[in-house]
């Protein structure tokens, strides 16, 4: 059983821009509703797509380089990562068919 990793300034690039499988990551805070309520859904997606995408959660309160470094201004945002590049986002609490789609379309391609 896959769960969802945090990630941290510190450690984004080895987990995230060298990683061999696509990762998407879940730009958050503790106060945002939003973000809470897309949460489950993100669980859901990292014990379905388990050894096929990592689902990484990075809280923008606690790590602010990367976030500025990728112009991160509004949250929850989601930005799948793939061979070190950001390959498609999304912006807001959307239904998990939107994420399915996005990780499905990453995978296949």
């Amino acid at each position: 059983m896959s769960q969802t990793v945090a990630v941290t300034d510190s450690d984004f690039e080895e987990k995230v821009i060298k990683s061999k499988d696509p990762v998407l990551v879940d730009f958050w805070a503790p106060w945002c509703a939003p973000c809470m309520s897309v949460a489950p859904t993100l669980d859901e997606l990292s014990n379905e797509y388990s050894g096929k995408v990592l689902i990484a959660k990075m809280n923008v309160d606690e790590n602010a380089n990367i976030p500025v470094n990728y112009g991160v201004r509004s949250i929850p945002y989601m930005a799948l990562f793939k061979d070190g590049q950001i390959v498609d986002s999304i912006v807001g609490a959307v239904p998990k068919d939107q994420l399915v789609k996005m990780l499905d379309k990453t995978i296949a391609s």
